[in-house]
């Protein structure tokens, strides 16, 4: 399949002020780079968007989700694999993530960890300059040159320049634009524009080290997202004169119809696919969001939903079988907990920290994330201990595991009404989190676990479901924000509470829900345009 790489020469235009060293980023060659893809795929990329529309209708008004009949053929045949393990992706069994800011980078790569993925979405605010600033890490990173001293004076230094993790770019998923980005006078899909800048400048530094350009999908609902990536990889290769395939791709599997279409997924990418990822936040919050108006999908506190409950261990264990069936890795759900100075918190935070990862070990992953350097030391021990020397356990093909789309869809059993500790924690954490992104943060600490835009999203969105179906009353709703708002202001005094009140409110309390709390919070807050620039 050969795609053609010619364009109509339109205009890109930046529409943001310069920034400190962004012309090594934003380059005539590489805004051009990135016009091509808008040109070739920004349609298409709208109409995909306007399809998920149309299937939350169909499922909100009752069509079931189901396997699709049309790729059972796919499911079927017993011939097709993923191609195998790029070189630095063979052995992940430590995987850890973060934003590509340059301190937390440098603590990454000096983890231990075997991969880094560098996440230019959930942990990433995107200001205009975090996302310059992230591809400028990125390129630091690769040509070792990262180290730097910051204004408190402490040294940030690459401990072993030449056994670094490898690196990995999560993009922006397909529901956000780049507003300071316009091509032919509109945005610039966010995901084209993380992807292409990164691929333009580093794809061939990183396959000159051995290594290559390789990504993490975030929050596809179907074969055609997939599909859509793949010819997207297929141009990219060819207008660089790039070898087809050198290009790999872990798909997260973090929507609920994205679990329908494993397969299928991994069919449409197969010769870039380097396996599936399972997303947990991103999962509790896609089933609400799609489900959400049926009392049978209420669900509990989200700290009382255990990767044990009997729906999440069908979609992990399906997650599992279906990519060693087709010779690509299985990647485990994040560990979230940040060490503690507290001696007995921070065994107990360990302590579920290994069963986790033990659980994860034992049902066939082969390697799992971690949101803090701190915990790369037992996330491999637990592997090491299933794993031994080998690099992965793609050869447990799990043929015990057959899930149905019942046991899929099999919420109810998972568990009580919420707390009101649990609603008080929901609203706490969606406060702080909508400040600290307000304030250009995508990664915050809070509670002992780190919190990104999945836990946000899963903590608004309970609370909007808890209200619909009356397991909560608004007065008390209410009532708990006036006191955790209070509380914000007194311990940040310069928290924007009034713009996180107002967020919250939007976002949470209106009687339809916003699908992404994301897109009109960056449109109204983190969007800073100047005057065209190119």
């Amino acid at each position: 399949m050969t795609i053609t790489t010619s364009a109509p020469a339109r205009r890109l235009d930046v529409l943001a002020a310069p920034g400190d060293r962004h012309d090594e980023i934003l380059t005539p060659a590489a805004l051009d780079f990135v016009g091509k893809l808008a040109a070739a795929f920004g349609e298409r990329r709208q109409s995909l968007m306007k399809e998920r529309r149309r299937q939350v209708l169909r499922l909100g008004s009752g069509s079931p989700l189901v396997f699709p009949v049309a790729t059972s053929a796919v499911r079927a045949d017993p011939s097709w694999r993923v191609a195998p393990p790029a070189p630095g992706l063979s052995d992940r069994r430590v995987e850890i993530t973060g934003p590509p800011d340059r301190r937390m980078a440098v603590n990454a790569l000096n983890s231990g960890a075997h991969v880094w993925m560098a996440d230019f979405e959930d942990a990433t605010a995107p200001t205009w300059d975090n996302v310059v600033g992230g591809q400028l890490t990125l390129l630091d990173a690769i040509e070792r040159r990262i180290d730097f001293t910051a204004e408190s004076g402490k040294e940030y230094r690459l401990k072993d320049p030449g056994r670094l993790p490898t690196i990995v770019v999560r993009p922006r998923g397909w529901h956000l634009d780049e507003a300071h980005l316009e091509f032919d006078g509109r945005p610039v899909p966010a995901p084209l524009v993380d992807f292409g800048l990164y691929f333009f400048h580093c794809a061939r530094r990183q396959i000159d080290a051995g290594q290559g350009p390789y990504f993490y999908l975030p929050k596809l609902e179907n074969r055609y997202e997939a599909r859509l990536w793949n010819d997207i990889f297929l141009f990219a290769q060819e207008l660089l004169d790039i070898p087809r395939g050198t290009v790999r791709a872990t798909v997260l599997i973090e929507t609920v119809t994205a679990a329908f279409e494993m397969e299928e997924i991994l069919y449409e990418l197969r010769e870039h696919s380097s396996g599936l990822n399972a997303g947990r936040w991103d999962y509790l919050f896609s089933l609400i969001k799609t489900f959400g108006h049926r009392t049978d999908f209420l669900l509990p506190d989200r700290a009382q939903v255990t990767m044990t409950a009997p729906f999440m261990r069908a979609y992990t264990e399906l997650l599992v079988r279906t990519c060693h069936k087709r010779g690509a890795h299985a990647i485990g759900g994040m560990a979230a907990q940040v060490p503690s100075k507290d001696p007995a918190a921070h065994e107990a935070a360990l302590a579920k920290v290994r069963l986790d990862k033990e659980r994860e070990a034992e049902d066939g992953f082969d390697g799992s994330w971690v949101a803090h350097p701190g915990l790369v030391p037992l996330c491999r021990e637990t592997f090491d201990h299933v794993l031994g020397e080998r690099p992965h356990q793609i050869d447990r093909t799990r043929d015990d595991v057959d899930v149905t789309a019942a046991e899929l869809l099999s919420v109810r059993r998972a568990g009580g009404p919420p707390s009101a500790e649990g609603v008080r924690t929901n609203i706490a954490v969606t406060l702080r989190y909508y400040d600290a992104w307000l304030r250009g943060q995508g990664a915050v600490a809070l509670g002992g676990l780190m919190e990104d835009a999945a836990t946000a999203e899963i903590a608004r969105v309970q609370i909007w479901q808890w209200l619909r179906h009356r397991v909560i009353d608004r007065q008390t709703v209410t009532q708990v924000l006036d006191d955790e708002i209070e509380r914000l202001g007194a311990e940040y005094p310069w928290a924007r509470v009034e713009d996180v009140r107002e967020l919250f409110e939007r976002t949470a309390l209106q009687p339809e829900l916003p699908l992404f709390f994301t897109p009109d919070a960056y449109s109204r807050h983190l969007v800073r345009r100047a005057e065209r620039l190119s």
